[in-house]
């Protein structure tokens, strides 16, 4: 088994590991390494992307349209009155 060294971690990351690990009744040391073997179990993976930019991604091969913008049109009810 293989020993890495985490320096430099923010103290509220430390804090919430401490956290989740007593929720699970684990040590710091058992849920990092659950974490990290839960993360990289499948082998790599792409970073997620929002839906946007998904179905942008999805599409873009198709080039863009152009649509036109119809001119807006006013009401042709009455106004209400109020005053009555």
């Amino acid at each position: 088994m293989a020993t890495i060294t985490i320096r430099n971690l923010d103290e509220k990351v430390k804090r919430r590991l401490q956290v989740r690990a007593a929720l699970n009744g684990r040590s710091m040391e058992a849920e990092a390494r659950e974490l990290l073997s839960g993360q990289l179990a499948d082998g790599p993976t792409r970073p997620r992307v929002g839906l946007g930019t998904a179905i942008h991604r999805r599409f873009a091969a198709l080039g863009g349209v152009e649509l036109q913008i119809p001119p807006r049109q006013f009401s042709t009810r009455p106004l209400p009155n109020f005053d009555e």
